[in-house]
């Protein structure tokens, strides 16, 4: 197949897929606020995901085995658990029998009175079924958000099933076709889709820190750039994954030898996460993400070194800082010397991702601009990073490029093997193609900063590589505006031409008056 087909072809189905998952979410929604029901439309797509990929697990070993007729979904129970159950938790996570798996639910979802219940038993037993092995931690409470039993889906069992029943074959019309035919990560990009088009209708309460699909490219391609392989990729901010995940969209799973690591504060966000991880296909042994607060109680000590950290931390938010004073001994911030302010923690999740950094790897991060210029402790740290060479990369992106804040956000790249002490800013803020809610970056808006990342040539109005005596005269200011002229779009005025057009305006008003006074004098004779 050419390129030019398989991208025709993943237009198609990407188009389809987006128009039919949209239109069950616009159905089923009625009353229910969009952002809480999302986890109902994605927890029952993520429920069929795994049905269907435990069928096809089970179903490709018995077809290779000399049994063609075999499907897992029309086997009993007791045959399901006598000859399937052992072993699979191992391999897969979790295990799902024949009469849990999703296609079987919908077929009798509209006829069931107990449907409700029905789906929170199966959710609970699919939990339950990594209990005691390695994937617990992965699979529990993976359902929490998906409450059938919730009054947010109806007042009454009834109202609550015909809810369901709308999701479930709303989700089963949609053909996700088979997973090695399929052109695009059908799952994976319908939960993107979802939790985009939710974050930019929602505003701050869903979309602030969703990092969108463009921003998590570029920072992807960043960390990326020049490498062959790396350890692991490590995000402690993760949200919903989608930086993490990125980074296997945007390079063959053998380049990132052991996985994908997050944190996320949020429980909604956690369990969407884990979802994300599996709608992707990356299998329970292949990622590590942690619910608590990176900043007081980090949970990947023990992973650390990574080569790829990618994050977008929330902007300026408030943390304990120095009032718990056990912190300035903590290895991630003590060698600054200073805390970051109570009032903005955004130096701690930078300190944080610099102590979790290996000696070869690069962090990207997104940031407020306002940590580039501010005094206080912010400028005590930011001097700790410039003096120890840690700072590779400043980016400024465009404005409106994230949902729920117009804000235009910075990158902050940062390495620990720097052969020059020097420091590159990039003025990106033209890099965009205006769309009707955010603006986005394309393709070629993103090749435009990697390459100047590789590059590093000063490029009027838009880059210069400057070495760390200027910073040091400047301050430590890190703003680009300092190290680069922003172009001066307005029109150009040559004062000569100006001045000899104003002359001839003159006259023509001096002839024009002579004519008018030559006419009332006529009047005025006559």
């Amino acid at each position: 197949m050419s390129d030019l087909t398989k991208g025709n072809n993943e237009t198609i189905q990407r188009s389809e897929l987006h128009r039919k998952i949209w239109a069950i979410a616009d159905d089923v929604r009625g009353a229910v606020d969009g952002w809480d029901f999302k986890q109902y439309i994605l927890g029952i797509l993520f429920y069929r995901f795994i049905s269907e990929n435990i069928t096809e697990f089970f179903n490709s070993a018995e077809h290779e085995a000399g049994d063609l007729e075999f499907d897992y979904a029309e086997i009993s129970d007791d045959e399901a658990e006598r000859d399937f159950r052992a072993n699979t938790v191992e391999d897969k996570g979790f295990f799902i029998l024949p009469s849990q798996l999703f296609e079987n639910v919908v077929k009798t979802a509209k006829d069931n009175e107990n449907l409700n219940t029905d789906l929170a038993n199966i959710f609970k037993e699919i939990e339950g079924s990594a209990v005691g092995f390695a994937s617990e931690d992965d699979i529990k409470g993976l359902f929490e958000d998906v409450d059938t039993t919730s009054n947010r889906l109806g007042g009454t069992v009834a109202e609550k099933n015909k809810r369901l029943v709308d999701i479930l074959t709303g989700i089963a019309g949609i053909n996700f076709g088979k997973f090695q035919n399929n052109d695009i990560d059908a799952f994976g990009d319908a939960y993107e889709y979802l939790i985009s088009n939710y974050a930019s209708n929602a505003g701050k309460s869903g979309g602030e820190f969703f990092t969108p699909q463009t921003v998590s490219k570029l920072l992807a391609r960043l960390v990326m750039d020049g490498k062959t392989n790396i350890n692991k990729v490590y995000d402690p901010t993760c949200g919903s994954g989608s930086l993490l995940l990125q980074m296997k969209k945007q390079f063959d799973e053998h380049i990132i030898d052991e996985g994908f690591f997050g944190q996320e504060i949020n429980m909604t966000n956690f369990n969407l996460a884990r979802m994300n991880m599996f709608l992707h296909n990356v299998n329970y042994n292949n990622f590590s993400i942690k619910r608590g607060d990176t900043l007081i109680n980090p949970l990947h000590r023990d992973e650390k070194p990574f080569d790829a950290i990618v994050s977008n931390p929330p902007y300026s938010i408030k943390w304990v800082g120095d009032a718990d004073p056990t912190l300035i001994n903590d290895e991630r911030f003590a060698p600054a010397g200073k805390l970051a302010p109570k009032s903005y923690a955004d130096y701690a999740f930078i300190m944080h991702s610099l102590s979790y950094l290996s000696s070869k790897g690069r962090a990207a991060i997104v940031c407020f601009p306002g940590i580039f210029y501010r005094k206080g402790a912010e400028k005590t740290i930011r001097q700790y990073l410039v003096d120890n060479n840690f700072i590779d990369c400043v980016i400024q992106l465009p404005e409106n490029l994230f949902f729920g804040t117009s804000i235009a956000t910075c990158i902050l790249v940062m390495a620990k093997n720097k052969t020059d002490n020097k420091i590159l800013f990039i003025d990106a803020s033209k890099e965009f193609k205006k769309e009707t809610n955010n603006n986005i970056l394309e393709e070629k808006n993103i090749t435009n900063i990697v390459e100047e990342f590789r590059k590093r040539t000063d490029k009027e109005y838009f880059s210069r590589y400057v070495d760390v005596v200027e910073i040091k005269e400047n301050d430590y200011n890190l703003s680009i505006s300092t190290y680069v002229e922003k172009e001066d779009t307005r029109e150009k005025i040559d004062i000569k031409v100006l001045n000899k057009q104003i002359e001839e305006t003159v006259k023509k008003i001096d002839e024009l008056r002579a004519s008018i006074d030559e006419i009332v004098k006529e009047l005025e004779d006559e």
